[in-house]
């Protein structure tokens, strides 16, 4: 007798919402797979430049090389991820994390071992908080894009300042200001990521949008780690 009763039209539009939610729920997983893919690559081959140069590669105008290059390397993925395929778009983002984590070894030349990774820790689990929040919130962000892009373009301005200055007081309040930039980024993105994805997108399309959305969040990520570690970090 239920099954007579039974809406066609409602059974037809639930299972599109129930497909649409895994959909998502995959598009997500991917993306995050690859973000964490990419930090795990920038940790290993920090620690592996600490290890194998020491001191030598801080001290040579070589690391402005690899200063410079991830910033090069970003704009064009950036710029050209539409017309890029989905292997070499990943490939060159795998290539920017390891670029970042040459730079990223002098680090390990300032600050103790247990202190990088006390913060790494608290990073990520801000990061994963506040990602969460980004994804599940009904408020709209939408509105916090401008303010948090003025932001962070008056963190490097600021920052680039303070290479002249040295000041200790202007580092702290770049780092303070970084942190709370960064974290509304991470929970900006997030939902912007969301509203990304389509059910009717192809593999090209799919691919080419978990790796732009992987490299924000990484970018979000490792600038909200640099940002503590400025702060809580503790210096040899």
């Amino acid at each position: 007798m239920s099954q007579f009763d039974q809406n066609p039209a409602a059974a037809q539009t639930a299972g599109g919402a129930i497909a649409a939610d895994a959909g998502l729920h995959d598009y997500m997983l991917r993306i995050y797979g690859h973000m964490a893919a990419g930090v795990g690559v920038t940790a290993v081959v920090a620690w592996l430049t600490y290890e194998l140069t020491g001191p030598a590669l801080l001290q040579s105008p070589l690391m402005w090389v690899f200063i410079l290059a991830p910033l090069a390397l970003v704009f064009f993925i950036g710029s050209r991820i539409n017309t890029l395929s989905v292997s070499t778009a990943r490939l060159l983002f795998f290539a920017y994390a390891a670029l970042v984590g040459v730079s990223l070894s002098t680090l390990l030349h300032i600050y103790t071992s247990s202190s990088i990774a006390r913060v790494f820790f608290v990073a990520a689990a801000s990061f994963g908080a506040l990602s969460l929040f980004g994804y599940t919130t009904r408020r709209d962000l939408s509105g916090l894009g401008t303010f948090l892009f003025m932001g962070l373009i008056g963190i490097i301005i600021a920052s680039l300042v303070n290479l002249f200055l040295a000041s200790s007081t202007l580092d702290w309040m770049i780092s303070i200001i970084g942190v709370g930039v960064f974290a509304g980024l991470t929970a900006y993105d997030t939902q912007r990521i969301k509203a990304m994805y389509d059910s009717a997108d192809d593999h090209t399309s799919a691919g080419r949008k978990s790796v732009i959305a992987a490299l924000s969040l990484y970018l979000n990520f490792i600038n909200l780690f640099m940002m503590m570690l400025r702060l809580a970090g503790g210096r040899r």
